[in-house]
């Protein structure tokens, strides 16, 4: 469709090469959610291993420090929340190329059977479940809003959703501390996405600190030593959890804001991250890999 053919042309735009060298002095960190598409996903995969320079968060966190510098053209893979297709479909692939990733796990989904809030809520109104406190919150498209209310509104409409479904939701079988470990032994290396996932903008300073805190502690625990990087749920910075975060001894922060950043970053616990699922074409995987595409979405007012 239209989307496609604009996708073909941006890939073909002089502006492309010129984005593309761009990008080869910045630090391009590739945020996914999970892999649903296996086969495009190894063709992404096979498409960094060959064009760009895949590097660790170790690296990362080396460069950022003033040590060795990153090489030009360098990428890292990351994962937010946890979801089991990163272990079970793609580490495979990540392995047999030797890309490395980093995924930021929901430490109080582990071991359990706890659906994502945000899924839980979509599941719980599709079956009729109602919250008398937003009467107007009736369809499962409508659940992104309950990002913008403050955190305790939307614990007590989730709760809510909870008590009038006629059913409870689907178990989602998350990923357990072992199979954390696992990952961490064959590089991806695990990072802190907060204990339940609330958007932080919208917590109390107490709330933010309990957040990072808790799942630091659980995660230190399972993986016998501190996690050094954490990703903002939802990519939404609060002022408290930098502080937070540099006592417990943190060295990198990343958001959601689908830019191609500068490489040191300005700030440490602000790196910019480029959004992407494994079912994009590869038309638009080159476009977000050299910066072009976020830098449209800017242009136009999307962002």
């Amino acid at each position: 469709g239209m989307r496609h053919s604009l996708d073909t042309f941006l890939s073909r735009s002089p502006a492309q090469p010129l984005f593309r060298w761009r990008a080869s002095h910045r630090l391009v960190v590739l945020a996914y959610h999970d892999v649903q598409d296996a086969a495009n996903f190894a063709r992404q995969v096979e498409y960094l291993a060959g064009e760009m320079h895949p590097v660790s968060l170790d690296e990362v966190l080396t460069a950022l420090s003033g040590g060795r510098p990153l090489p030009r053209r360098s990428v890292l893979v990351t994962f937010d929340d946890g979801d089991r297709t990163v272990l079970d479909v793609g580490l495979p692939i990540l392995q047999q190329w030797r890309v490395p990733a980093v995924a930021f796990v929901i430490a109080g989904l582990l071991d359990t059977e706890q659906p994502y809030w945000w899924n839980e809520a979509r599941e719980l109104l599709a079956c009729g479940a109602r919250a008398s406190s937003l009467p107007t919150l009736t369809s499962p498209a409508q659940v992104p809003s309950l990002k913008r209310l403050p955190d305790e509104q939307r614990l007590r409409i989730v709760e809510e959703l909870q008590q009038t479904a006629p059913r409870p939701a689907t178990p989602a079988r998350q990923l357990t501390g072992a199979e954390l470990r696992t990952m961490e032994t064959a590089a991806i290396r695990i990072g802190n996405h907060t204990f339940s996932h609330p958007c932080l903008n919208r917590c109390s300073d107490a709330k933010v600190r309990d957040e990072i805190t808790r799942a630091h502690e659980s995660l230190t625990r399972v993986l016998g030593a501190a996690p050094k990087a954490f990703a903002y749920p939802n990519g939404d910075v609060h002022a408290a959890a930098p502080p937070v975060l540099a006592e417990l001894g943190y060295e990198a922060a990343f958001l959601f804001d689908h830019r191609v950043g500068r490489f040191p970053p300005a700030d440490p616990f602000a790196i910019s991250r480029v959004r992407l699922a494994s079912t994009v074409t590869p038309g638009r995987f080159r476009i977000l890999l050299s910066g072009l595409h976020s830098a449209i979405h800017r242009a136009v007012g999307r962002a």
